[in-house]
């Protein structure tokens, strides 16, 4: 008898909290937090990256920033990162290419007593390489996490892990 009532008390509170609580999780591609985020994606890598504009990376970078690479390790501050995208990104002797997968970009809230203060993006992209007289070709697929901290009202990439690289195009 004991046994039924907290069952059914357990059932209760979590119909409860399931109907009435605060609904979490990623926000539709229409809200303004998505669009930013993504306009920020964009400019990070349509213009940061695709481009070897290094300002991007400047003004869209915390100082506090710390990233994460399954291949090639940590790097754990801004000048650090800036200074890979300058020195190793942008002198390859092809130009990298990122465009991201259609689709798989989520962006979850981070709030604070209801106060918006981050998000989690996540998504899958494509690296391809482009040398001057061939066409463009594939590199590697990997997924991504960034962490976006707003910072004195301006969103700043804080955390960034890049993982599951892999060469082969899978769809």
């Amino acid at each position: 008898m004991i046994l039924c009532h907290s069952l059914r008390y357990l059932m209760l509170s979590g119909f409860f909290i399931l109907t009435n609580g605060p609904v979490c999780g990623q926000v539709d591609e229409a809200s303004e937090l998505f669009v930013q985020i993504w306009s920020n994606d964009s400019l990070l890598f349509n213009i940061g990256f695709n481009q070897c504009d290094i300002t991007q990376f400047e003004n869209l970078i915390s100082e506090n920033c710390e990233f994460y690479h399954d291949k090639s390790g940590p790097v754990k501050s801004k000048a650090d990162f800036v200074a890979n995208i300058r020195d190793g990104l942008c002198k390859m002797d092809y130009k990298a290419m990122r465009k991201l997968d259609e689709g798989s970009m989520e962006v979850y809230p981070l709030k604070n007593n209801g106060v918006l203060y981050g998000a989690i993006q996540n998504g899958i992209h494509r690296f391809y390489g482009i040398e001057e007289g061939k066409e463009e070709y594939f590199t590697s697929v990997a997924k991504f996490t960034h962490l976006w901290i707003l910072e004195d009202d301006v969103w700043q990439l804080q955390r960034m892990l890049s993982y599951d690289h892999q060469t082969t195009d899978r769809e």
